[in-house]
């Protein structure tokens, strides 16, 4: 079995327990995500299997979409709120201010990554370092927000925020809300997290848990899912044996990436521009 399947990941399960039960349900090993939810996270996760694994740095690159819930004054370990307290402070801030926030934080900037993630530094991961109580400079990398609304506002004695987000590959949405209260002058956490749209993929066309368990699922092709994403090119003869082979050909039309398939439309590479010449970049082919 070779394609993508979109799963609405349930609270409580990690990623990787999706891509087991997948793993099981297919009777293949070939099977991986397109970008790690963490346990207490609800919502999108996209699974490549068999040939379509080829596809997962492909697909994580794209942007995502969450709809996240946090709450002022208190600050964790975790930046989640299943962390452990580091402390907690009243704030008193208002529904202007928050949207302030919002509207200004919709830029390119460096985002601090959270101690508790799976980046390696000096060849260890972050959660290993923390779990140790070992100090580590924290790396940082460029992030783009490109939306950010908010959905509902609770001043409360500690106020709750829920607001949509729109971001580039690579954010961090735990440090995103405590960048959000940083902006505010206070601190803050996440209590709710749900992924609704991965690039094309929406959380509306995933397949639940109980269907995957079940073999009630759809799986997309990877003709369908790359033909509506790059330019896609029918070929035979010569050119298809060169593709084969993985040379470089003309670029003409100056296309970033191309995808190519045989007559059946099955799929053969991608190909990425390369100065004047398309290179291979991921071959398909069986």
């Amino acid at each position: 079995m070779d394609g993508i399947i979109l799963v609405d990941k349930e609270k409580g399960m990690t990623s990787r327990d999706v891509v087991n039960i997948i793993s099981h349900t297919c009777h293949t090993k070939k099977v991986g995500h397109t970008g790690t939810l963490d346990p207490m996270a609800t919502g999108l996760l996209v699974v490549c299997v068999g040939r379509a694994t080829k596809l997962v740095e492909v697909l994580t690159a794209h942007q995502k979409e969450y709809i996240v819930s946090m709450i002022f004054g208190i600050k964790t370990d975790t930046k989640d709120i299943t962390g452990n307290v580091l402390e907690k402070r009243s704030c008193q801030i208002t529904e202007k201010q928050v949207q302030e926030v919002l509207t200004s934080m919709t830029t390119t900037y460096e985002q601090e990554v959270p101690i508790y993630s799976a980046v390696k530094v000096g060849g260890k991961k972050l959660y290993e370092y923390a779990r140790k109580g070992e100090t580590v400079v924290l790396p940082k990398r460029e992030v783009t927000i490109k939306k950010l609304e908010m959905i509902s506002w609770d001043a409360q004695e500690e106020p709750v925020l829920t607001f949509f987000a729109q971001v580039s590959k690579g954010t961090y949405i735990r440090s995103l809300v405590e960048d959000i209260a940083s902006h505010l002058g206070t601190i803050g956490t996440m209590t709710a997290l749900k992924r609704t749209k991965v690039g094309n993929f929406s959380l509306n066309d995933a397949n639940t848990i109980a269907e995957i368990k079940n073999n009630q699922f759809q799986i997309h092709t990877i003709y369908d899912v790359l033909s509506t994403m790059y330019e896609t090119r029918v070929i035979s003869g010569r050119l298809e044996q060169m593709v084969l082979n993985g040379a470089k050909i003309e670029n003409q039309e100056g296309f970033d990436i191309v995808f190519f398939v045989d007559k059946e439309k099955n799929p053969l590479a991608l190909y990425k521009k390369d100065n004047h010449l398309l290179k291979c970049y991921k071959m398909l082919k069986k």
